[in-house]
């Protein structure tokens, strides 16, 4: 995949653009006030993979909080700042890794200026950008007027707003900066990622806005974000679920791995079921996958490419024959294959155990 060339920020000790990996993002969804609380959440988000989170800042005892949030936090903390441009300069005093606000709607220009002079020395960035939602009614009637389809004026004002929130940071020679264009309409949103990054090297931050619950949410960002990625677009990522965000984040490393910019861990495959199956496959996925999910989690690699769980010994050791390990179900029995070879026949709770060894023995510290 040839990768959109950016422009090389960096969030705590995360690389963001410049060819770094496409890192994943959350946000908390705690009272920013309750330190212990956030901590406890952000340490949940970091087990499962996160890689930078966000944390809302609505007033100065948030901004305060964030002094024990950045000093303890296992990841760098983004202070989300709206409206007011002192909880931006007591968020980067408390040792926030980065600001995400935008320019526009902090009260004009000398306090943009503070608030970039402020980051610029902090060695900070900030994270501008776009939403379908607050866009310009004006600036979309000007774009119409002219004869362009409203599908194609959004995501161009979104662009353009962008662009301009852009120009207010450069003009005080602030060029720290990572873009998001979001819309909850995944064709807007993509389109106008795709626009922004024909007209500028900032590193872009994709999301699908308002995403939904979980289920329709997931699909929604693995859309939006997928096609982006796969197009070489994209430097970090966060998928936006109504839902606990800890399911953000194996929903965004799925979504990397099945773009091929995340290696599984391993990957796990397993078939659709038909009436040839005659065990409980999804089940059986399930606490394949939950095992898989739990050994990561500890801090662990495991040391396999593949895993696959087949419905029956049509699809089993034949079509995943290149799984390191797998299992295919018969009459209440299962398969357990290597390599396209059968090491033997068991019950199912016995040929799981078996495969939780294989998994587990394969296993080894993070280094």
């Amino acid at each position: 995949m040839n990768r959109r060339i950016t422009r090389a920020i960096r969030v705590g000790q995360v690389p963001v653009g410049g060819g770094a990996p496409v890192s994943i993002q959350s946000m908390c969804n705690t009272d920013t006030r309750d330190a212990a609380g956030t901590l406890a959440q952000i340490r949940r988000l970091a087990a499962a993979g996160c890689e930078i989170i966000r944390v809302a800042v609505p007033d100065l005892t948030a901004a305060e909080a964030l002094r024990e949030i950045s000093g303890a936090s296992p990841l760098p903390v983004v202070a989300d700042i709206h409206f007011d441009h002192r909880l931006a300069l007591a968020a980067i005093d408390a040792g926030a890794a980065a600001i995400r606000l935008n320019p526009g709607n902090i009260g004009g220009v000398e306090k943009v200026r503070q608030v970039a002079e402020r980051a610029g020395a902090a060695g900070i960035p900030i994270r501008v950008g776009a939403n379908s939602g607050s866009i310009d009614p004006a600036l979309i009637a000007e774009l119409t007027a002219a004869g362009m389809p409203l599908a194609e004026a959004v995501p161009e004002a979104l662009v353009r707003s962008a662009l301009e929130e852009c120009a207010q940071l450069e003009q005080f020679g602030f060029t720290a900066i990572k873009v998001s264009l979001k819309a909850s309409d995944v064709p807007a949103m993509v389109e106008a990622c795709r626009r922004f990054a024909g007209r500028s090297d900032y590193p872009l931050h994709l999301g699908v806005t308002e995403a939904g619950t979980r289920e329709r949410g997931t699909i929604k960002s693995a859309v939006g974000i997928g096609s982006l990625l796969l197009s070489g677009i994209g430097d970090t990522i966060r998928v936006s679920l109504t839902a606990d965000p800890v399911y953000e984040i194996p929903a965004a490393r799925r979504i990397l791995e099945s773009c091929g910019l995340r290696q599984a861990v391993p990957e796990l495959v397993s078939c659709p079921t038909c009436g040839r199956t005659r065990i409980d496959l999804m089940a059986l996925a399930e606490k394949v996958e939950q095992l898989i999910d739990s050994i990561t989690a500890s801090g662990r690699r495991i040391r396999l490419r593949k895993v696959a769980v087949m419905g029956c010994v049509v699809n089993g050791p034949g079509e995943a024959r290149d799984a390191d390990w797998g299992v295919a179900g018969g009459d209440g029995k299962l398969v357990l294959f290597r390599h396209g070879e059968v090491v033997g026949t068991f019950s199912e709770e016995a040929g799981f155990a078996r495969l939780k060894a294989a998994i587990e023995e394969s296993a080894e510290p993070q280094e």
